[in-house]
């Protein structure tokens, strides 16, 4: 009976901290509603989907999370793993842009299981412009913003699992940056009929940060009038919140008969910035070898349909896969992503 309390008190959890959060931002809101508060939070590239195969379902995957990508969508997922891990993510960004994702996951008992991260999102060179230059001054900045976590996950029961992850988050840009910390905590239940699981998280709950740098800083007089030396002066960054993110998804087993795996996920996504979102994906397995998969976005102004596959190996001792997606989008062309990931172990 205590198991089944502790249980649903965890289960709750990322709920609760989501209302919690709702109310100690009312006056911001927790969600973008009519859109009102796009470009209201910094950090956005924490919003990127990881992992070729999850954003092949079209990020339907908080529920289904059982490989490294589960840092980003449920840090619970990583329970599932007994071996270690390791994985690297490459996504082509639109305008020169790459995200990139690598991770290390290792059980530390039987039960648990620890995982280190990086995320970085960077741009190539891009010329500086001033309303005197339009055409450029001759130099570039570059965009290096990156996460760097550690994620602890782990099973109350056969049934529950639940984890969490601590990250450091900075964004910077030309000479200014930004940093902070930030944590993510989730909970998945396996019902153990029909392959069905419930998955709940809420991410970057975390300090405000505010841009600091040489660029805000200045030289000037007080008054423009008076004969006095000049003073040092630096202009003062708003601070700003990172996306509150709280994912609720639910996944089964339509099909799963010899060599033939078929399984369905449906994800809901509220986020501080954006209105809510919901994605339905779809992934076809066949022979534990070769997989298909598919997905839809609805909510997204950008995003839609999606598309990916996958081949895993797996043989004496050691296991790799290789999963590919590609996305649409409305304006900004083909988004792809590749992902290769190794299994050190049974």
């Amino acid at each position: 009976m205590k198991k089944i309390i502790i249980i649903l008190a965890l289960l709750s959890l990322p709920v609760f901290v989501a209302k919690v959060n709702a109310v100690g931002d009312i006056n911001q809101g927790t969600t973008a509603g009519e859109a009102s508060k796009v470009g209201a939070a910094g950090g956005q590239f924490l919003k990127i989907g990881v992992g070729a195969r999850a954003n092949a379902m079209g990020g339907a995957f908080s529920s289904m999370a059982n490989d490294l990508s589960s840092i980003h969508w449920n840090p619970a997922g990583l329970a599932s793993m007994k071996s270690m891990n390791a994985d690297f993510s490459y996504s082509q960004w639109f305008a020169g842009f790459s995200h990139n994702f690598g991770a290390l996951a290792m059980p530390i008992s039987e039960d648990f299981t620890f995982a280190a991260h990086v995320t970085s999102f960077t741009s190539g060179d891009i010329p500086i412009t001033t309303m005197f230059r339009p055409d450029g001054t001759g130099s570039n900045y570059q965009v290096n913003d990156i996460a760097l976590g550690v994620s602890l996950s782990g099973y109350l029961t056969t049934e529950f699992a639940f984890g969490f992850t601590a990250k450091y988050v900075q964004n910077a840009f030309s000479s200014l940056s930004s940093t902070g910390v930030a944590f993510d905590i989730g909970t998945m239940y396996d019902f153990g009929y029909y392959g069905i699981k419930l998955g709940f998280s809420i991410h970057n709950l975390g300090t405000q940060q505010a841009y600091d740098g040489q660029d805000l800083r200045t030289t000037k007089k007080l008054y423009d009038a008076m004969q006095s030396t000049p003073l040092d002066a630096t202009y003062l960054a708003y601070p700003y919140n990172l996306p509150i993110i709280f994912r609720a998804g639910i996944s089964g087993d339509v099909l799963k008969s010899g060599e033939n795996h078929l399984r369905l996920a449906a994800d809901f996504n509220t986020l501080t910035d954006v209105p809510e979102q919901f994605a339905v994906g779809a992934e076809y397995v066949w022979n534990e070898f070769l997989a298909f998969r598919a997905g839809y976005v609805m909510g997204h102004d950008q995003l839609g349909f999606s598309g990916g596959v996958g081949l895993k190996y797996f043989g004496g001792g050691f296991g790799g896969q290789v999963d590919y997606a590609i996305t649409p989008t409305v304006n900004l062309g083909l988004l792809n992503r590749l992902s290769v990931s190794m299994n050190f172990g049974s």
